[in-house]
């Protein structure tokens, strides 16, 4: 279980991804991690910890830029190191950056392929890690300089047929913008939201959608399962199915106690289904 959110705007995003982590703490308290995007460079600052001892003052001033993502990490995959606190960085294609909630279920098939077919490197024990690669080779396929939105949806379809398992996913692509989506089967949750500013409309996904009215964000809707969005750095919106077949199965245990509950999950809220849990 962890907590990851994603914020296209007009202003610095720093001080909202802090804000976010730190009402999506109860996701995960082992460490966390923000990156954020200015001009094409990449800014990211993790370290284990809760978000309050993570980032100081003088790390907050260096993460610039109108789009980041971020994370907060409960450890159910590999092991609890600062090296494997979120989000992850690959170079290859343009520049990328993800944060994952949720676990794979085929990781060592994965990495098997990504050695020998991808010719990938794996660095950690972490399935982000894995997923993260798999993202990266799906969308180098094509070989294009400058992708377009049809080219994320393919990768994002690449990513369905080969992992196996639970992911609701934010990826920074540099000077592109952030890509959301979640797992065939849409177990983990994720909501996506929309604000007015005065230089227009500013986008957020989160996995609760209390991240989002903490910031002034309108919940807009749940990313169906197998479902991608994509918000471009300019604040352009595209959203697809990018599988072939989904079965929506949520985790119960969201409802139980790992939601906050004043949170709503697939249009449902976490406190009234608690309310109903407790019934005879």
């Amino acid at each position: 279980m962890c907590g990851i959110a994603g914020i296209v705007s007009h202003q610095n995003v720093n001080q909202e991804l802090y804000d976010a982590l730190t009402v999506l703490q109860h996701r995960g308290q082992d460490a966390a991690g923000i990156a954020t995007c200015e001009g094409g460079r990449l800014h990211l600052r993790k370290a284990n910890g809760l978000t309050r001892d993570v980032f100081t003052n003088s790390q907050m001033l260096k993460l610039k830029g109108n789009m980041g993502i971020a994370h907060v990490r409960y450890p159910t995959a590999g092991c609890t190191s600062s090296s494997e606190a979120q989000p992850f960085y690959v170079n290859s294609p343009f520049g990328l950056t993800l944060a994952h909630n949720g676990n794979l279920t085929n990781t060592e098939v994965l990495k098997q392929q990504l050695f020998a077919e991808d010719q990938r490197h794996i660095n950690t024990d972490s399935d982000s890690e894995v997923l993260l690669n798999v993202f990266a080779h799906e969308l180098q396929s094509p070989g294009k300089l400058k992708i377009t939105p049809e080219d994320i949806f393919q990768a994002v379809s690449g990513v369905h047929r080969r992992c196996r398992g639970a992911y609701a996913v934010t990826v920074m692509i540099a000077d592109v913008g952030i890509v959301a989506f979640r797992d065939v089967h849409g177990i983990r949750p994720l909501v996506f939201g929309e604000r007015q500013s005065e230089n227009g409309l500013e986008f957020m996904v989160a996995s609760e959608s209390v991240a989002l009215d903490v910031l002034g964000f309108e919940l807009i809707r749940d990313i169906a399962p197998g479902e991608a969005i994509f918000i471009e750095s300019n604040g352009t919106v595209h959203a697809q199915q990018c599988a072939e077949a989904t079965d929506h199965c949520p985790c119960i245990f969201e409802y139980v106690y790992f939601a906050r509950p004043d949170s709503i999950i697939d249009k449902i809220s976490v406190y009234k289904a608690r309310l109903r849990m407790g019934k005879s």
